[in-house]
């Protein structure tokens, strides 16, 4: 009988090792053994307090109790160790606290280092990134060389950060821990779908399940994903134009019909019935909560097809999460019942004990693997990564009750045996053929301790000069600097990139829009490339699928409530009535409406005050009117907040704002909106009115008080502004003139909708003009 790979940590493996050593026929394997030891030091370790942190001290327990010693132990084959001399520079970097004193007389006994850490490599990175990089090319060459590599580290940070490097050239690690079932595609699905329990279907949890690269993969059917993806598409774009926030089987189906497109009928339903209609759900028996859970989601993966569970339950991660399922429905009948919330915390934390492995995709050569997986497999390059106090060896948890010899003296657990386990596991990997060590010099928020191995081996080798140590150690650096170079270099241009140049494009004139609105008119002078894709390109931001209380919906609000006011008249109460109204028609959100209400009655009175003082009365609100532009073949079009007619037969402008009104300086030069206003007025845009002579511009802010911006015209101002518009109008009637991205921004910090299309931020910010696109 052989009993091999164990280290007798625990007590009782450390009897079964010895009745197994005991055997006429038997044998104890030891794992990591180390021959260069010393029996002296051995018989030192007899006191835990001092040497239970030290790798070999389980082995000295274990030859304790055979009631043998380290000349019983021999080399369980004739193969040499990949380096030797390596094996004993480790080992004496590892004697235990009390004796390292012997490095003065042992260190200058070692062969010569520079020959015996050649394959050696030391990393001490500036970064937590800079590590994973250089680990992660180190691997890349292994890769690409066909050597077999491990990165060994217990620091999941690390694996996870080297594996994101690594997917960049396409290689996939076989991660001995894997990841969690719940992140999996199978578990994602299957989470999602429980959360539609005991809630309303929001639009977003909609559409991430129709998303989801699992559901509709059925196969046969009249449809299949293809269709799918068209019909969710097509029913996203509906819904962040239209909504609803919260879908139902009714809106599905009236969404169907209305689109006309092939399948949405019995997309619609088949929908309405998986997802709709479950936030209902009181306690139900778990038996009939799993039951209508897999239903449901083996529905949404079948899709179309008449049979099947779609691509559910396939590859690894579909089988793991078919054996979890399995698993709580067989337990599922001793169970009570369970709200819809309850059964989401269980399912989770069922998902949540499994892991599973995707090895189909990964790379047969590399591997990421904990510290409990290095003990058995071997590598031709082990990368020994994380290596800081604190990370490897892990910091052992505080007792505030008893201290290291009192917890020996009631025959507990030491701290110190976790620390000597991973000081085992760290001396095994380190004797693999080539070897790098690495740890990052600063972690996310302070500079790190190297590890207490890492330590020892740095200041031992430093400490023997004789044995060229020092040189040795430098070199080590040295190689580990070759991949900081270069992971570095990596991220570093060979050559500056010249900025280009900002874009201008200059479409046809016979495609360039030919009707604006004064608003867009502000864009037109600021930003021209946001005029050119919206009307040339015809592209439009995507609404969001949740409106929120922004800036937008509170202007749009405010209009509404004033245009109202305005139309039917009446005192304060009039005003905060319709208030209330507005809000609970178009905000959804209960704070919202009350910091907005809260607003406008702060503003009432003195609103009310500047309305019934504008020495005229209103005689259009929110009217339509428009101009043409002789000879320009141009429409401009405006519909202002308020006209009012003065006792003298002029008008004032009115126009309300939620935030601060433009200075004049902005109106005269980039806002121009009144301005524009009026000159439309003026030339008779306004039917109902006819040409009529423009008095004065007012701009109403309403943010937390009234604020009013009134401008009183003189002769001639509006045509001049007419005629600095017919202007700009005309230049760009030109093939030459270009629709400038961000020609006049208000502050450089200022978002447009279409910075993302223009590429803002790799074109060079003074120059005029560019490119074409």
């Amino acid at each position: 009988m052989i009993l091999a790979g164990s280290t007798g940590s625990r007590g009782t493996t450390a009897l079964l090792m010895q009745a197994v050593a005991r055997l006429p026929q038997g044998a104890v394997v030891l794992p990591g053994f180390d021959f260069d030891q010393p029996e002296a030091v051995w018989t030192s370790m007899s006191d835990a307090l001092t040497a239970e942190d030290h790798p070999q001290y389980r082995f000295r327990k274990v030859m304790e109790g055979l009631g043998t010693g380290p000349a019983a132990v021999k080399p369980w084959t004739d193969a040499q160790p990949a380096a030797p001399g390596r094996n004993r520079l480790i080992s004496l970097s590892l004697r235990p606290a009390p004796i390292t004193d012997q490095w003065l007389a042992e260190g200058p006994l070692l062969p010569d280092l520079v020959q015996a850490t050649e394959a050696m490599t030391l990393i001490e990175a500036p970064s937590e990134r800079a590590e994973a990089l250089a680990v992660a090319l180190i691997l890349r060459e292994a890769a690409e060389t066909g050597q077999r590599a491990a990165l060994v580290t217990p620091d999941r940070n690390l694996t996870r950060r080297v594996t994101a490097a690594l997917d960049r050239w396409g290689i996939g690690p076989d991660d001995s821990a894997g990841r969690p079932l719940a992140l999996s595609a199978p578990g994602r699905l299957l989470r999602q779908v429980a959360g539609l329990f005991g809630q309303r279907l929001t639009i977003d949890a909609a559409l991430a399940l129709l998303k989801h690269p699992l559901v509709f993969t059925g196969q046969g059917g009249a449809y299949g994903r293809g269709q799918h993806l068209i019909l969710t598409r097509e029913y996203e774009l509906s819904a962040r134009r239209n909504g609803p926030a919260f879908p139902t089987a009714e809106s599905l189906a009236a969404w169907a019909t209305a689109s006309g497109r092939e399948g949405a009928e019995a997309w619609a339903a088949l929908l309405g019935q998986t997802l709709c209609g479950h936030e209902a759900l009181g306690p139900m028996p778990l038996t009939d909560l799993v039951a209508l859970h897999l239903d449901l989601t083996t529905r949404l993966a079948r899709g179309f097809a008449d049979s099947g569970n779609g691509g559910l339950w396939d590859k690894e991660a579909g089988a793991k999460a078919l054996e979890a399922v399995t698993e709580l429905q067989a337990e599922a009948g001793v169970a009570g019942s369970l709200t819809p919330g309850d059964y989401q915390n269980l399912f989770r934390a069922v998902l949540q004990r499994h892991e599973v492995r995707e090895t189909e995709t990964v790379h047969p050569q590399i591997m990421i693997w904990g510290t409990l997986e290095a003990r058995v497999q071997g590598a031709d390059l082990v990368i020994l990564g994380g290596l800081n106090d604190g990370t490897w060896p892990a910091q052992p948890p505080p007792d505030p009750w008893l201290n290291r010899a009192m917890r020996k003296a009631a025959g507990l657990l030491l701290p110190d045996r976790k620390v000597g386990l991973s000081a085992h596991d760290y001396q095994q990997a380190v004797a693999a053929p080539r070897v790098v060590l690495s740890r990052a010099l600063r972690g996310a928020e302070a500079e790190t301790v190297p590890s207490r191995w890492v330590n020892r081996l740095v200041n031992l080798m430093e400490g023997v000069p004789d044995r060229q140590g020092p040189q040795a150690l430098a070199l080590m650096r040295s190689r580990g600097q070759v991949w900081l170079d270069r992971a570095v270099a990596f991220d570093t241009p060979v050559a500056p990139v010249p900025p280009a140049p900002r874009p201008s494009p200059r479409p046809p004139v016979g495609v360039r829009p030919k009707r604006l609105s004064v608003t867009e008119i502000k864009t037109l002078i600021r930003d021209p490339y946001a005029i050119h894709a919206r009307h040339i390109l015809r592209l439009r931001p995507l609404d969001p699928l949740r409106p929120e209380a922004d800036p937008r919906l509170r202007g749009t609000v405010l209009h509404e409530i004033l245009e109202r006011f305005v139309r039917e008249g009446g005192g304060q109460d009039a005003l905060l009535a319709i208030t209330d109204q507005v809000l609970a028609d178009r905000v959804a959100w209960p704070l919202a409406r009350a910091i907005w209400r809260a607003r406008i009655e702060k503003a009432a009175a003195a609103f009310l005050a500047f309305s019934a003082n504008t020495g005229g009365h209103p005689v259009l609100i929110e009217a339509k009117g428009a101009v043409t532009l002789p000879g320009l073949d141009f429409t401009l079009t405006g519909k202002p907040d308020r006209i009012d007619l003065l006792a003298d037969g002029r008008l004032m402008l009115i126009d309300y704002k939620t935030g601060a009104p433009p200075s004049a300086k902005q109106q005269k030069h980039f806002d121009k909106q009144l301005y524009l206003l009026a000159a439309m007025a003026e030339r008779g845009g306004f039917a109902e009115l006819g040409p009529t002579e423009v008095a004065e511009l007012v701009f109403v802010g309403l943010k937390a008080e009234l604020k009013l911006s009134q401008t009183t015209l003189v002769g001639g101002e509006i045509d001049d502004i007419w005629e600095e518009f017919t202007q700009l109008i005309a230049s760009f009637a030109k093939a030459d003139q270009g629709y400038t991205a961000r020609r006049a921004m208000e502050k450089q910090t200022d978002v447009s909708d279409y910075d993302h299309l223009s590429r803002f931020g790799e074109w060079d910010m003074t120059s005029v003009a560019g490119g074409k696109a």
